[in-house]
């Protein structure tokens, strides 16, 4: 038997959609193909469609009246038929060599990058609210999560013991015995395909509810997944009422979460997950990716231009919804109104509206629930004038969509609750320092938030840098020096963070995989001993 080998892959290469291209021009007819119709989202239980009749309409969030799906979701019955469907691919998914699983996600990217790409962007766009190059960015980390999870799944399992004079040694790599629940959120397609997938490509099975809103998109990951090849059973499309996860959590076959969400979220599933324990036969893996109060500090030295840009981008891109996006920035004194300045004429020119609009830059907030609960910060700021002061923004609207204006809050609290709370909207706020502080500076950054996920420092002082660096060890997993602290891309900054942001088992990476796995040690003598005595024993 041949051994098969996975060359290293790179990175999938972004569509810019500009002006006069050809792709620009198919993507916009995309667009109105799948604005024409209203799509009908089943479950999928054991590769097959299954309509419940209990359904949920998914909305454009830019466009309330545009009713771009209508999704079946699962009741109690369907889950537990999902959970026994997935059990009965448990065997011969989990025995198949490792190499024809890999090449079920192979296939998925390269449709996912090819035929269905400018359907997936149209969908995501008008699914999530996002722009063009958000939609293309989000896409194409879906396929780098495939390709590199192969080439990483082929790294691990080259990773074996060492050997000695009589005897052979291996680590056979078993998947997790059980299902896993897959959890993922609503502002990343790329998250939504990876969270059912990564444990699915080592060798496991999941139940996949994907986020209430967002539905459509991830259908379109699973449509793909089928075409792939993937067997019947090993993900299990199940979108349901969250007061249906005791189902899944109480399962003796329950094997792992892995979730990505907010903190609250993770924090009942996993309370859920201990009062369960003596229920399971296995103790579950649990992976989840929670969230952050993401920092941007700039230091006297800076650039200004290329710390407001990535301010810009960092805060306000996919509107904020991002749970690395920029919500406190730092600025010293000396700098501030230079920076501010800058700042204002560049967000002056920023447009909101609907995605489709290719003149856009920010689209709508997911939700009528997310709207509110951002809005609520606003008006907190409003309401607390001792303390905050809205220097730019301020302004929503959701008489069409839910859609709130790029909003900066200057603050003289450094520890206040829009400095320490996540919003996951467009709202920045600002503490000025002075410029002689910027090591007690860096202390609260580090202490002030229970967050530990992402945050950059804009230096041209590499003393600075190396304060920062070491200043902020744990209070950012991903630390971007002179850079924005969004965009990680898989494989070049494997993400995620700890604290309250989650458990930092970086998707897209090789330790995302290893938490999937289960490894057996087998040592095997080849000529085994016929005496039980020890030499020592010998008579002298």
């Amino acid at each position: 038997m041949a051994l098969w080998r996975i060359e290293k892959p790179k990175n999938e290469p972004f569509l810019e959609f500009r002006p006069g291209t050809k792709e620009r021009e198919l993507l916009k007819k995309k667009l109105e193909e799948v604005k024409s119709k209203t799509v009908e989202i089943p479950l999928i239980i054991g590769g097959k469609e299954v309509k419940t009749g209990e359904t949920v309409e998914i909305r454009a969030p830019h466009d309330k009246d545009a009713v771009l799906a209508v999704a079946h979701l699962a009741g109690e019955e369907e889950i537990r038929d999902a959970i026994e469907k997935a059990l009965d691919a448990w065997t011969k998914w989990s025995e198949m060599e490792w190499y024809h699983r890999a090449s079920v996600f192979l296939k998925a990217a390269d449709l996912l990058a090819g035929p269905y790409r400018l359907e997936a962007d149209a969908v995501i766009m008008l699914n999530h609210s996002k722009t063009p190059w958000e939609a293309e960015i989000d896409l194409a980390e879906l396929v780098d999560f495939w390709r590199f999870g192969a080439y990483y799944a082929r790294f691990i399992f080259e990773q074996q013991p060492e050997q000695a004079p009589g005897e052979l040694n291996r680590v056979e790599w078993r998947p997790l015995e059980g299902f896993v629940f897959a959890v993922p959120p609503f502002n990343f397609f790329s998250i939504g395909g990876n969270l059912p997938t990564a444990p699915a490509l080592v060798g496991n099975v999941s139940i996949w509810k994907p986020s209430r809103w967002v539905i459509y998109s991830n259908y379109i990951i699973m449509r793909i997944l089928m075409e792939a090849g993937l067997p019947p059973g090993v993900v299990n499309f199940v979108p349901f009422n969250t007061k249906y996860s005791s189902i899944v959590l109480s399962h003796p076959d329950f094997a792992g979460l892995h979730f990505t969400g907010s903190y609250s979220t993770f924090v009942r599933l996993w309370k859920m997950i201990a009062q369960n324990l003596d229920k399971y036969r296995n103790f579950p893996r649990i992976v989840g990716e929670t969230g952050g109060k993401d920092f941007i500090v700039v230091h006297p030295s800076a650039d200004i231009t290329e710390a407001v840009v990535a301010t810009i981008r960092g805060a306000f891109e996919y509107q904020g919804q991002k749970c690395s996006a920029a919500s406190r920035l730092f600025v010293p004194k000396s700098m501030w109104p230079r920076f501010w300045e800058a700042m204002k004429a560049e967000l002056d020119k920023v447009k909101v509206g609907p995605v489709d609009d290719f003149t856009v830059f920010m689209g709508a907030i997911i939700s009528e629930e997310q709207f509110r609960k951002i809005v609520s910060y606003i008006e907190y700021a409003k309401q607390h004038p001792e303390e905050y002061q809205i220097i730019y923004g301020g302004k929503y609207d959701d008489s069409k969509g839910y859609f709130i204006w790029p909003t900066v809050v200057l603050t003289n609290n450094p520890k206040g609750k829009l400095m320490t709370e996540e919003i996951f909207g467009p709202v920045l706020t600002v503490y000025v320092y002075d410029d002689d502080k910027y090591d007690e500076i860096l202390w609260v950054v580090d202490k002030a938030a229970p967050y530990g996920l992402t945050g950059s420092v804009f230096a041209k002082d590499r003393e600075a840098i190396l304060k920062a660096e070491k200043a902020l060890r744990y209070a950012a997993g991903n630390f971007y020096i002179n850079d924005k602290p969004t965009g990680s891309i898989v494989a070049r900054q494997p993400f995620g963070g700890a604290r309250w942001s989650g458990t930092n088992d970086k998707a897209g990476w090789f330790t995302n995989l290893l938490r999937w796995l289960n490894p057996r040690s087998i040592k095997e003598t080849l000529v085994p001993p016929k005496e039980w005595r020890r030499p020592y024993m010998g008579e002298d």
